[in-house]
C-alpha cells in the first residue's frame, strides 16, 4: 500500500492518530484534504468565504468526532459525509434551501466560452440552492433519493422533482452557451 503521508503508512495509521488526538496527525490530514474539502463546500455554497467557514469547522467537527469512524470504509469517504453534512447544515440553517422554481429562472449565466468543466461547474453553481444541492449529492456525491431525502428533510419525490429541475435548467443553460457559442 502507498504511503498516505510520510509520517503515516496509511490512511488508517493517520486516522489511528488524529482519534488519539496526535496534532502532528490532524495538521497533515488538513494540508491533504482541506483542498479537496473546500471544493466540496463551494459546491454548495456561493460565498466562497463561508465555503471557507464551513471548511474550517468541518476540520473541526471530523477532529471531534473521529473516535465515531469504525474503519469499515476510509477515513476520507467517512470525512467526505461530514463535509457534506456540514455544508447542509450551513444551507439549512441560513434558510438557503430554497426549492421554488422561479429562482431557477433568476440566476442567469454568460456564455463567453465555448462548454468546458469550468463552465459546467459554473452552471451548476449558479443554480438555486435547492436544485444544486440535490443535483450535487447525487450526481457528484452520488447520493440515493432516499439518502438525499433523509439528509435535506425532504420527501424522495422532492429530491427526485429538485434533480429533474436542475438538470432541465442545466440543459437550458447548455443549450443558450451552445447557441451564444455559435455566433
Amino acid at each position: 500500500m502507498a504511503r498516505i503521508l510520510p509520517l503515516f503508512k496509511t490512511e488508517h495509521d493517520l486516522a489511528r492518530a488524529i482519534i488519539r488526538g496526535d496534532g502532528n496527525a490532524q495538521r497533515a490530514f488538513y494540508e491533504k484534504y482541506s483542498g479537496k474539502f473546500l471544493a466540496i463546500c463551494c459546491r454548495y455554497i456561493k460565498d466562497r468565504m463561508a465555503a471557507e467557514d464551513v471548511m474550517v469547522e468541518s476540520m473541526m467537527r471530523i477532529f471531534e468526532k473521529s473516535s465515531q469512524f469504525d474503519f469499515q470504509g476510509s477515513f476520507e469517504g467517512w470525512s467526505k459525509r461530514l463535509v457534506v453534512n456540514q455544508a447542509l447544515g450551513y444551507l439549512r440553517s441560513n434558510k438557503m434551501l430554497e426549492t421554488g422554481i422561479e429562482e431557477a429562472h433568476q440566476a442567469s449565466g454568460s456564455a463567453e466560452s465555448l462548454l468546458e468543466a469550468e463552465d459546467l461547474l459554473r452552471l451548476i453553481h449558479e443554480l438555486p440552492s435547492g436544485y444544486r444541492t440535490v443535483f450535487n449529492l447525487y450526481a457528484i456525491e452520488g447520493y440515493s433519493h432516499a439518502e438525499i431525502a433523509e439528509l435535506m428533510g425532504i420527501s424522495e419525490g422532492t429530491s427526485k422533482s429538485q434533480l429533474s429541475r436542475a438538470r432541465a435548467v442545466l440543459q437550458e443553460r447548455l443549450n443558450e452557451l451552445q447557441l451564444t457559442s455559435n455566433f
